[in-house]
């Protein structure tokens, strides 16, 4: 068969914290006030993305991937990874502060948990005014200054904090402690992995009245104590062209903000592509198909896919490869 661009079914998560505009800004098919992640591209077992468009309408990603490894993936992506796919991508709605977090490294999480680690970026699609993230220490820390303040109920006093507004861009390498604030509407874009560490939740309890698991001990030897400002990524935004914003060892992210149609050349990626749209609409086609894209839409474009033909009179994209 020959593979052509895929849209899935979003799989919508309710959270303690989530709210309304999954539904009211990108559109999602939610009934639920707290709707706090739509998972649109994943692999992860249990949370496995459906295909709802073309002959292979109704087939998840997984049997896909086992039937065309290397036309979907890439050869490259194959060696790597075998028939997992490598990257989850999703929108969060943190209508409330998300806990403090952070995601252990490819070692500890192999070790301890038999999954990939979980590096990650951000990209804000909408903000509230004031709106602000956690990401890191305000200055170098040691393990027992950072134990300190967690038992005396005082983390909050050691992290960064940084207002956001639509646009931003972060990359959350592992063991980096951070947290989605109140107010922010993101893209996110990960490695395949659900490893969180949880180490403040504001003394939250869930809707039976318990507090929420936190994960101090498994945190500890996780994370990153040293200062780094290295998590704001500037990037260009040259029109109808190809601005990179992240490179790192499990994906590729460009910016491509479109007033006109576009045609790029996909052969020598030996990669599939993800086109994540965060504003406008438009369409894209492949020697074998085409499908409409639209803000708060993914689509997965198959590694033997040569070429792209974007159409459209405004559209900006987050274009993901490995």
């Amino acid at each position: 068969m020959n593979l052509y661009p895929f849209k899935f079914q979003p799989i919508l998560k309710e959270r303690l914290w989530g709210g309304t505009k999954l539904k009211d800004l990108l559109n999602k098919p939610s009934s639920s006030d707290i709707t706090g992640e739509s998972w649109e591209l994943s692999a992860v077992k249990g949370d496995v993305s459906i295909i709802e468009n073309g002959p292979l309408a109704g087939t998840s990603l997984q049997e896909a991937i086992n039937h065309h490894p290397q036309a979907l993936l890439g050869k490259s992506v194959t060696n790597r990874f075998g028939t997992e796919f490598p990257i989850l991508i999703k929108f969060i709605d943190a209508k409330q502060d998300l806990s403090i977090q952070l995601h252990p490294n490819d070692e500890l999480a192999k070790e301890r948990h038999n999954s990939f680690g979980k590096t990650e970026m951000w990209y804000i699609m909408q903000a509230d005014p004031g709106a602000e993230l956690i990401v890191g220490f305000k200055q170098d820390m040691t393990k027992e200054n950072y134990e300190k303040h967690l038992n005396e109920g005082k983390l909050t006093d050691i992290l960064n904090y940084e207002k956001v507004k639509e646009g931003d861009t972060f990359f959350i390498n592992t063991g980096k402690v951070h947290a989605i604030g109140a107010g922010i509407l993101l893209a996110e874009i990960q490695q395949t992995s659900d490893i969180t560490y949880r180490v403040y939740d504001f003394n939250r309890k869930d809707k039976e009245g318990n507090l929420r698991e936190l994960h101090t001990e498994l945190a500890i030897d996780a994370i990153d104590y040293s200062y780094k400002d290295d998590f704001k990524i500037n990037y260009t935004k040259e029109g109808n062209g190809i601005n990179n914003m992240v490179k790192c060892p499990y994906f590729n992210t460009n910016y491509l903000n479109l007033s006109k149609d576009f045609s790029q050349e996909l052969s020598e990626r030996d990669s599939f592509t993800i086109f994540v749209c965060v504003h406008g609409s438009g369409s894209i086609s492949t020697e074998n198909g085409e499908v409409t894209i639209q803000k708060g839409e993914t689509v997965l474009i198959p590694a033997c896919c040569a070429q792209i033909d974007i159409s459209t009179n405004g559209l900006e994209l987050l274009e993901v490869y490995v």
